[in-house]
C-alpha cells in the first residue's frame, strides 16, 4: 500500500521520496485530502499506448490516414452550392 503526503511534505522531501520509489516505494501525493499524483517506479507505470483517444482526438487520428478525405470534403462544398436551403461557405 502507498504512503499518503500533503504536497507541502512531498515538496520538503522530494529527494528522499526519488531515492525511496527508486527501490520500489510508491506514494499518494494529495493536495486538501484529495490524492492528486502517484509516485511509482516506472516499471509499474501503466502502458498508455494502448489506450484509444476519445472525443475530437479520436477522429483526428483516423482523418489523417483517410486518404480520400478532400475529395470527400469537395464532394460536401459541391453539394452544399446546389442547395437551395443553405448556402456554401466561401472558401479563401
Amino acid at each position: 500500500m502507498a504512503e499518503t503526503l500533503g504536497v507541502a511534505e512531498a515538496k520538503r522531501r522530494f529527494s528522499e521520496l526519488i531515492e525511496r520509489v527508486r527501490r520500489g516505494e510508491r506514494f499518494l501525493i494529495s493536495r486538501r485530502g484529495t490524492p492528486e499524483v502517484a509516485l511509482v517506479p516506472p516499471e509499474q507505470m501503466s502502458d498508455d499506448s494502448e489506450t484509444r483517444p476519445a472525443g475530437l482526438a479520436a477522429i483526428a487520428g483516423a482523418l489523417a490516414d483517410f486518404d480520400e478525405l478532400d475529395d470527400v470534403v469537395a464532394e460536401i462544398y459541391r453539394s452544399r452550392r446546389r442547395a437551395w436551403d443553405r448556402p456554401a461557405p466561401e472558401l479563401d
